[in-house]
Protein backbone atom coordinates (compact mmCIF):
# COMPACT_ATOMS: atom_id res chain seq x y z
CA UNK A 1 0.00 0.00 0.00
CA UNK A 2 0.95 3.80 -0.42
CA UNK A 3 1.81 6.09 2.59
CA UNK A 4 -1.21 7.79 1.30
CA UNK A 5 -3.86 4.73 2.06
CA UNK A 6 -3.00 3.34 5.10
CA UNK A 7 -5.14 -0.11 6.09
CA UNK A 8 -6.28 1.48 8.66
CA UNK A 9 -8.14 4.34 6.98
CA UNK A 10 -9.87 1.76 4.28
CA UNK A 11 -11.71 -0.67 6.44
CA UNK A 12 -12.63 -4.50 6.04
CA UNK A 13 -13.95 -4.03 2.37
CA UNK A 14 -12.21 -2.29 -0.40
CA UNK A 15 -13.44 -0.68 -3.80
CA UNK A 16 -12.11 -1.77 -7.13
CA UNK A 17 -10.52 1.24 -7.25
CA UNK A 18 -8.61 0.95 -3.96
CA UNK A 19 -7.75 -2.62 -4.80
CA UNK A 20 -6.33 -1.64 -8.34
CA UNK A 21 -4.19 0.83 -6.32
CA UNK A 22 -3.05 -1.83 -3.49
CA UNK A 23 -2.13 -4.09 -6.45
CA UNK A 24 -0.65 -1.16 -8.58
CA UNK A 25 -3.10 -2.27 -11.77
CA UNK A 26 -6.07 -0.08 -13.49
CA UNK A 27 -9.46 -0.41 -11.90
CA UNK A 28 -10.27 -2.21 -15.35
CA UNK A 29 -7.76 -5.35 -14.35
CA UNK A 30 -9.43 -5.38 -10.84
CA UNK A 31 -12.56 -5.43 -12.34
CA UNK A 32 -11.50 -8.21 -14.97
CA UNK A 33 -10.07 -10.05 -11.98
CA UNK A 34 -13.11 -9.77 -10.38
CA UNK A 35 -15.72 -11.01 -12.89
CA UNK A 36 -13.54 -13.81 -14.22
CA UNK A 37 -13.50 -15.37 -10.23
CA UNK A 38 -9.81 -15.06 -9.66
CA UNK A 39 -10.45 -12.45 -6.90
CA UNK A 40 -13.13 -13.28 -5.03
CA UNK A 41 -15.19 -10.43 -4.25
CA UNK A 42 -19.12 -9.39 -3.45
CA UNK A 43 -21.71 -7.25 -4.79
CA UNK A 44 -22.80 -4.51 -1.54
CA UNK A 45 -25.82 -1.94 -1.46
CA UNK A 46 -28.21 -1.11 -4.61
CA UNK A 47 -25.72 0.34 -6.50
CA UNK A 48 -24.41 -3.17 -6.55
CA UNK A 49 -21.26 -2.02 -6.52
CA UNK A 50 -17.93 -4.59 -5.84
CA UNK A 51 -16.25 -4.64 -2.90
CA UNK A 52 -13.26 -6.73 -1.94
CA UNK A 53 -12.48 -7.98 1.67
CA UNK A 54 -9.05 -6.79 2.90
CA UNK A 55 -8.29 -10.46 4.29
CA UNK A 56 -9.28 -11.95 1.00
CA UNK A 57 -6.92 -9.28 -0.67
CA UNK A 58 -4.27 -10.24 1.24
CA UNK A 59 -4.66 -14.24 1.02
CA UNK A 60 -5.23 -13.84 -3.01
CA UNK A 61 -1.09 -11.33 -2.83
CA UNK A 62 0.23 -14.51 -0.99
CA UNK A 63 -1.20 -17.34 -2.76
CA UNK A 64 0.08 -15.41 -6.04
CA UNK A 65 3.96 -15.06 -3.95
CA UNK A 66 3.83 -18.83 -3.60
CA UNK A 67 2.73 -19.49 -7.36
CA UNK A 68 5.45 -17.63 -8.12
CA UNK A 69 7.93 -19.43 -5.56
CA UNK A 70 6.88 -22.54 -7.21
CA UNK A 71 6.87 -21.88 -10.59
CA UNK A 72 10.69 -20.78 -9.68
CA UNK A 73 11.56 -23.84 -7.93
CA UNK A 74 9.69 -25.92 -11.41
CA UNK A 75 11.62 -23.91 -13.54
CA UNK A 76 15.45 -24.69 -11.26
CA UNK A 77 14.14 -28.35 -10.69
CA UNK A 78 15.59 -31.10 -13.08
CA UNK A 79 12.01 -31.35 -14.69
CA UNK A 80 12.16 -27.78 -15.65
CA UNK A 81 13.77 -28.67 -19.19
CA UNK A 82 10.82 -31.16 -20.01
CA UNK A 83 9.62 -29.82 -23.37
CA UNK A 84 5.69 -31.43 -23.20
CA UNK A 85 3.60 -33.23 -20.70
CA UNK A 86 0.41 -34.46 -22.13
CA UNK A 87 -2.22 -36.84 -20.68
CA UNK A 88 0.00 -38.06 -17.85
CA UNK A 89 2.31 -39.29 -20.43
CA UNK A 90 6.07 -37.71 -21.41
CA UNK A 91 6.48 -37.15 -24.93
CA UNK A 92 10.24 -37.62 -25.61
CA UNK A 93 11.80 -36.96 -29.01
CA UNK A 94 11.47 -40.18 -31.78
CA UNK A 95 14.85 -42.03 -31.42
CA UNK A 96 14.51 -44.33 -33.55
CA UNK A 97 14.93 -42.30 -37.46
CA UNK A 98 18.08 -40.70 -35.83
CA UNK A 99 20.98 -41.60 -38.25
CA UNK A 100 23.15 -42.42 -35.74
CA UNK A 101 20.66 -44.19 -33.34
CA UNK A 102 21.13 -48.39 -32.82
CA UNK A 103 18.08 -49.57 -34.72
CA UNK A 104 19.18 -53.16 -33.32
CA UNK A 105 19.68 -54.44 -36.80
CA UNK A 106 23.39 -55.99 -37.21
CA UNK A 107 25.35 -54.25 -39.88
Amino acid sequence: MTDSVSSDSLGRFLTLADTAEILNITAAQAQDLVRTGELPAIRIGTSRAWRVERVVLESYIEAKYEEARRLALWEQSDFGNIPELSGGRIIQPDTINRPDSDTGADD
